[in-house]
């Protein structure tokens, strides 16, 4: 039999899942994300096509030759990062980083939802294979967050103050918020005033009602008299 290599994300995962599969398989974490846009350049190219230039994370070059190794010892892959965009973004990271390792082999996806014995056991007894739109779906993001992060950063700089930053969502919610603080800013409250009468009858349950129409006319009370002066006149 040959040997199996399951890449999970957190190590304290890949201890559990081994204690489950026992030595039937090689576990190994990639402990998180191993590539990702560089820090210091825009690594987006928008004249061909937005296409990302990833780098390795040099914090897991490491976890990157003991995967490679395993890897190359190994006759088939399953990838089980998580269950998610990013984890699908993950697994297929490792697929290009590893892509000299693993390229004539066979290479799966298991996802679970638990941490138990059965649910790891049905996992790869029923493997499938990487989303690939669920990776474009990441991808997509990952760049829209540098695109704008990227070019309007460097303007709160300049106009505010340094070490601000600006996101694909947390600008468009601050806007949102600035233009609600303006709204509420400038009301100016205005009093009103209604009329209620309580209604009964007999045995039935008693209910509020309000006065809608006074002489053909919406009741515009601006103060207290002037609606006392109606319910007065009621009465």
């Amino acid at each position: 039999m040959g040997k199996k290599l399951i890449i999970v994300e957190s190590p304290a995962k890949a201890k559990t899942i081994g204690k489950f599969l026992q030595n039937k398989f090689i576990i190994k974490a990639s402990n998180g994300h191993i590539r990702d846009l560089p820090k210091r350049n825009f690594g987006v190219d928008p004249s061909d096509d937005f296409k990302a230039k990833y780098v390795v994370d040099p914090a897991k070059k490491k976890i990157i030759k003991e995967l490679k190794l395993a890897a190359k010892e190994a006759d088939s892959i399953y990838l089980a990062s998580d269950h998610d965009r990013e984890g699908e973004a993950i697994a297929w990271h490792l697929t290009e980083v590893l892509k000299k390792e693993i390229k004539d082999k066979d290479v799966h996806r298991i996802i679970f939802n638990e941490i138990t014995k059965t649910a790891i056991t049905e996992a790869v007894k029923n493997p499938g294979e990487l989303d690939i739109n669920k990776v474009n779906s990441q991808q997509a993001r990952r760049i829209l967050d540098r695109i704008v992060g990227y070019n309007v950063s460097p303007v709160l700089w300049k106009i505010v103050t340094k070490n601000l930053s600006a996101g694909r969502v947390q600008s468009v919610a601050l806007r949102i918020i600035c233009e609600r603080e303006e709204v509420i800013s400038k009301f100016e409250p205005v009093e009103s005033w209604n009329v209620y009468a309580i209604l009964f009858k007999d045995k039935l349950p008693e209910f509020k009602a309000t006065l809608k129409k006074w002489k053909d006319k919406k009741p515009n009370f601006k103060t207290e008299v002037e609606a006392k002066v109606l319910l007065d006149t009621i009465k």
